[in-house]
């Protein structure tokens, strides 16, 4: 052992990692090139990750910001896991598209709650982030204007809704549990006849990382997540570390994006990763991180996840569609 290379121990958070809906929207990609050969279309990134999405790409998967750049060469077309508008689909069936619809199975109970809200006639307030595409997607499954976006408990209070219609809320999957909680105490406060879903919108695998990370943050110098940019659960773990205790807490893409002078003052280093970051990229850093330290690892397990949510029949079908 070095004796240059000073001591740091890791508390590995989990659960961390892919959830059941990320490995399924991949899954979805991988059985649809196996099945009908390269190209398959992905509209939007199909989960929130670089390295994922490179990953497909690679394997002949074609990644698109819009149907319109796909050409009518009848290759299969997969809509992303973060849901997509009632539009899309619809301007793949004019097109006579052979499409295949990734969304997380909990994104679209999401998407059936606020519809359901609105056959009964109620006007719809969505707490989410604006230009996320789930909260797009989710905005998208109903007329303009009949679910309005609240992002903070300020909106609340500057929210104008129309008095005639009975209130209801939705929440995106992937936010803040304690922020969420916060916005829906103060939409109950100025609306308390407003209707909640029947179970939680925030999803299990988003609810399970943030919990995991209130677990260790207390005892951790820093806090590392390994997620994209892009990616609201990942984000939130950054701000969840903080808020609990982490003196300071940082997002990495993968090991070539850690800045080392960051670790000056770290003893005890909080690990975690967001939903959409797999497996390798969490041993990609942990090895790096070896390889400047005399690296001590205890894994912090709160619950063990065992949800899997089934591929489409068609993916599992043994006879290939031609489109």
């Amino acid at each position: 052992m070095d004796t240059d290379i000073r001591d740091l121990k890791i508390l590995m958070a989990s659960p961390r990692g892919f959830c059941a809906g990320v490995d399924r929207a991949i899954q979805i990609v991988e059985k649809a090139l196996e099945k009908y050969g390269a190209p398959v279309y992905v509209r939007h990134e199909i989960v929130h990750n670089k390295f994922v999405v490179e990953s497909l790409r690679d394997k002949g998967a074609v990644f698109v910001e819009e149907l319109s750049e796909i050409p009518d060469d009848g290759a299969p077309v997969i809509f992303s896991a973060h849901g997509v508008p009632k539009s899309v689909p619809e301007n793949a069936e004019k097109r006579n598209m052979f499409y295949i619809d990734a969304t997380c199975p909990l994104v679209s109970k999401v998407h059936r709650e606020a519809e359901r809200h609105f056959d009964r006639g109620c006007q719809i307030i969505l707490i989410g982030h604006l230009g996320h595409p789930e909260v797009e997607g989710t905005m998208g499954q109903l007329p303009d204007g009949a679910v309005l976006l609240v992002e903070t408990e300020a909106d609340v209070e500057k929210l104008k809704v129309d008095e005639s219609k009975p209130l209801a809320y939705c929440t995106q999957t992937t936010l803040s549990v304690d922020d969420t909680a916060g916005i829906v105490e103060a939409l109950k406060v100025r609306f308390p006849e407003i209707i909640g879903p029947h179970k939680e919108d925030i999803c299990y695998a988003t609810t399970n990382r943030q919990n995991a990370v209130k677990e260790i943050a207390a005892r951790c110098d820093a806090l590392m997540v390994i997620g994209a940019p892009n990616s609201s659960n990942s984000n939130r773990l950054v701000e969840v570390g903080l808020a609990y205790g982490s003196k300071k807490s940082t997002l990495v893409q993968r090991a070539d994006d850690i800045d080392w002078d960051w670790f000056e003052g770290v003893s005890v280093l909080g690990l975690s990763a967001g939903a959409s970051a797999p497996e390798v990229l969490i041993q990609e850093v942990v090895k790096a991180i070896k390889d400047k330290f005399n690296v001590e690892v205890e894994e912090i397990s709160i619950v063990e996840e065992n949800v899997v949510f089934n591929i489409p029949r068609i993916l599992r079908d043994s006879e290939a569609r031609k489109a």
